[in-house]
């Protein structure tokens, strides 16, 4: 298995940079396999969405996009995948960020009763509690 960082995962997806975008589309098509799978973070994914949406002004609709496709990968290693996919529902359907729906879920599933956040947009879901 290999780590992917923030970085290679971007230049994977936008395609911007054309040495960069080269050295991680081999990476994702080439080196990582069923038998080399490739493990992305849970913090790689929330700076994945984090650049694409401020960066590159992607939408909501895309950065969901883009999200439940690396979740479909088959070759990829997904930290706390169904936390991930739990978020990413969350998320579409919230108005919060998905690193802020995915860090309650990964409260939650360590014994949290709930996620104490200033964020008014967070608080409405009922994994967030006022402070």
């Amino acid at each position: 298995m290999v780590a992917l960082d923030t970085n290679v995962v971007v230049r994977y997806i936008v395609q911007d940079d054309p040495i960069q975008a080269k050295a991680a589309t081999r990476i994702f098509e080439k080196e990582i396999t069923r038998g080399n799978k490739g493990f992305i973070s849970c913090i790689a994914l929330c700076e994945t969405l984090w650049v694409l949406g401020r960066g590159y002004r992607q939408s909501k609709d895309k950065l969901v996009e883009v999200l439940t496709t690396i979740l479909g990968i088959d070759n990829l290693e997904i930290e706390h995948r169904d936390l991930v996919r739990g978020a990413l529902g969350d998320y579409r359907d919230g108005k919060a960020d998905f690193s802020d729906y995915l860090l309650a879920r990964i409260g939650k599933d360590a014994g949290a009763r709930g996620t104490y956040s200033f964020d008014q947009n967070a608080q409405i879901h009922p994994l967030f509690m006022k402070p």
